[in-house]
């Protein structure tokens, strides 16, 4: 039989470990990795170079969507840019991505600290179908679990970090053979409600008025401070105060 092409889009830690996967199965699933579409991260260093992985492997690197050839199968993790119809269409059988949070629930970005302040007790990790719109496609594969009580954001990131791994590696032979059954979110958002964050909500979310209650400051607190990044911080007299976790 024909091996199946995929072309793989991502970035970060748990782009570079689900690529890694993808690489070394190929054999075993009768697939050919055809091509990478990364992009640059130094803050990660060359343990989690993408573009080193795919050259040690003789796998292509392309330099934008445009370049993606033809293809069975597209799946992205964590890639930074939306695909439009013209993208989408290169793969013959379906377009996939894995977004680390629940949908419908929460599409977009931020979704650890959003979901820290609803006080969510439930989080998860999808694999859903690529459409033209973020994280709207049907969803593929979901895993779910509990929130610990006083979780903060890095914590929350982790737990999801280890659960997108397993559902990556777990469901990766179902996609390549076709076996799913794609679930349209409209039938869950009765249920689970859902919500679109932009990067550019968490510089709002970062200041903590003083006069909230006790609760509130220390949620958003353990919401907002997540390591290598700006920490929340009060005004007091005009002037910014960091309040680091510590």
């Amino acid at each position: 039989m024909q091996p199946k092409t995929i072309i793989f889009l991502g970035t970060k830690p748990i782009g570079y470990e689900c690529f890694s996967n993808l690489v070394s199965r190929q054999s075993a699933l009768n697939i050919v990795v055809a091509g990478l579409l990364t992009q640059s991260r130094k803050e990660f260093g060359e343990r989690f170079d993408l573009t080193s992985l795919a050259l040690e492997h003789n796998i292509p690197v392309f330099n934008s969507l445009d370049e993606i050839p033809e293809c069975d199968i597209i799946y992205s993790v964590q890639y930074h840019k939306i695909l439009k119809e013209e993208h989408i269409g290169k793969a013959k059988q379906i377009a996939v991505n894995l977004h680390m949070a629940p949908l419908p629930e929460y599409r977009g970005s931020n979704q650890f600290s959003f979901a820290l302040l609803d006080q969510k007790t439930e989080f998860g990790t999808t694999i859903h179908k690529i459409d033209p719109m973020i994280d709207h496609g049907d969803i593929l594969f979901q895993e779910r679990f509990p929130i610990p009580d006083q979780c903060w954001v890095n914590e929350l990131y982790q737990l999801t970090h280890v659960a997108s791994v397993k559902l990556f590696i777990d469901s990766l032979q179902d996609i390549v053979n076709g076996r799913y059954h794609p679930i349209p979110q409209d039938d869950l958002i009765a249920g689970y409600g859902t919500s679109l964050h932009y990067r550019k909500e968490m510089a709002d979310l970062k200041l903590i008025d003083l006069g909230w209650e006790k609760e509130k400051i220390e949620r958003y607190i353990r919401a907002t401070s997540m390591p290598g990044f700006e920490p929340s911080y009060c005004v007091v007299d005009g002037k910014k105060i960091p309040l680091n976790p510590a």
